[in-house]
């Protein structure tokens, strides 16, 4: 049976793990448009490109597929990294799927890609769109999570 002095001991200690999100700032609303204005731009010139794309409807279907599992899995990463910094318990099997995911989703696009009969400016602007998509995912969770922390502690 833990102590009064225990007790005291585990709150302090998992106070001080979160102390340093517990005293971050807002982000600026310049800032959480910018992320979530790249988030779109990029979903969307992906999407466009793909629409306009001279590409049989199951290879679309293909890079869309990688898009939304991109974006998925740097969510997930995202989240269980923040989750970790605040003391909060993550599975390490949910941590390493996350990472695994995210990074499968990446070597996927490259290997579509790499196999693809398209143009050079072509496969470098699907690089682009998808990397600029999954950037701005990750910052649009940390502004959100941000958002809600700062809004909870005020």
């Amino acid at each position: 049976m833990k102590t009064t002095f225990e007790n005291e001991k585990n709150v302090l200690s998992n106070e001080s793990k979160g102390s340093a999100f517990q005293n971050s700032t807002k982000p600026t609303a310049a800032f959480v448009s910018a992320a979530w204005s790249a988030l779109f731009i990029g979903m969307l010139s992906y999407c466009i490109g793909l629409w306009n794309a001279s590409m049989l409807l199951n290879e679309k279907g293909y890079y869309f597929t990688i898009l939304l599992f991109g974006l998925f899995s740097v969510i997930s990463v995202q989240k269980s990294v923040r989750d970790k910094q605040e003391g909060i318990e993550v599975t390490d099997i949910y941590y390493s799927i996350s990472w695994f995911t995210t990074i499968a989703s990446i070597l996927l696009l490259i290997i579509g890609l790499w196999n693809a009969n398209l143009e050079l400016s072509e496969k470098g602007f699907y690089g682009m769109s998808f990397t600029l998509s999954l950037f701005a995912a990750v910052t649009v969770q940390k502004n959100t999570r941000d958002l809600k922390l700062f809004s909870k502690n005020s």
